[in-house]
């Protein structure tokens, strides 16, 4: 197992992969970023003997290299982290495809980049797939997995197998789009939220509570199809929609449409400066972590829910 890029996501990764039971080369230019990834690691490792650990797994199965090219040649997966800049992806998955085997997957965490973009770089294209996590990785599960113009099914198909093999969510998505998936859906709602901030609707502490204390404690457990399905009762989906039809269309005619303005941006970030106060933020990661934790524990014991 092969991780190039070990800033917060790659080192997540790594993490991840690790507490898989895994052997892993990573590699990172920058200067310094052994030690940092080492440190991370340790600090991830006790989450994940929460979670639980594959036999097998310890940090001391990761070695860092100088290059791609060392950690890819004996590599049989390869969970690409670079920056998000298409020049240093080419060149990144040039030297990558260079020495991988043709049939490893080449797997990018690109938030924005399409991998049909990415793999016109290489001999073999047919092995780029998107494998796009929700940060933290060695936390949150779901993985957004694609093919581009070029990618073989097969492909596809390892990656989705590989991922839900060391424990993720994988979903297939089945066409290219900015910002892939998952970051659409948040995309629509920080666009309203946003919009209600700025007209003066709601404070930025009040758009936070909504969601946290309200719909997001339902979403942690169901997507908004299946929420619509049990809200229609002995009629499901079909009754919600042609109940709440009307009201729903009502209220998309009348979203927002905002633009981050500067004085926006400024109400924004103002306004969650004073909804947090003197709340220190590590204190808070730590809590959202081990909450994390038990609802991923949770989820997993409860085979009801898909």
């Amino acid at each position: 197992m092969a991780v190039i890029g070990t800033g917060v996501i790659g080192a997540s990764w790594v993490s991840q992969f690790l507490g898989a039971g895994l052997d892993v080369v990573a590699t990172d230019p920058a200067p310094g970023a052994e030690a940092r990834l080492r440190e991370t690691v340790a600090r991830h490792w006790p989450v994940l003997t929460q979670i639980g650990l594959a036999p097998g797994a310890s940090p001391d199965r990761l070695t860092f290299v100088t290059g791609p090219e060392e950690a890819a040649a004996e590599a049989d997966f390869v969970q690409e982290n670079g920056p998000e800049r298409l020049e240093i992806k080419h060149e990144t998955y040039r030297r990558l495809d260079a020495v991988a085997a043709p049939d490893v997957v080449l797997a990018t965490s690109s938030s924005g980049l399409t991998p049909s973009a990415i793999q016109a770089a290489c001999r073999h294209p047919g092995r780029v797939v998107l494998g796009h996590p929700f940060n933290p990785p060695h936390l949150v599960p779901l993985v957004e997995v694609l093919g581009g113009e070029h990618t073989d099914e097969g492909a596809v198909d390892a990656a989705m197998a590989f991922y839900a093999r060391i424990g993720k969510r994988p979903i297939r998505l089945r066409r290219e789009l900015v910002g892939h998936v998952a970051n659409r859906l948040q995309a629509a709602l920080w666009r309203e939220a946003f919009h209600l901030v700025g007209t003066g609707a709601a404070t930025v502490a009040d758009i936070d509570a909504a969601i946290a204390h309200g719909p997001g404690l339902r979403w942690a457990l169901m997507g908004p199809c299946l929420l619509n399905h049990l809200s229609g009762g002995p009629g499901g989906l079909s009754h919600t929609l042609d109940h709440l039809g009307p009201l729903m269309e009502a209220m998309w005619a009348d979203l927002g449409d905002p633009r981050l303005t500067p004085e926006l941006k400024q109400t924004l970030v103002r306004g969650l400066d004073e909804a947090l106060g003197p709340r220190d933020r590590d204190a808070m990661v730590a809590q959202r972590d081990r909450l994390l934790v038990d609802l991923v524990r949770q989820k997993r014991g409860a085979p009801d829910l898909p």
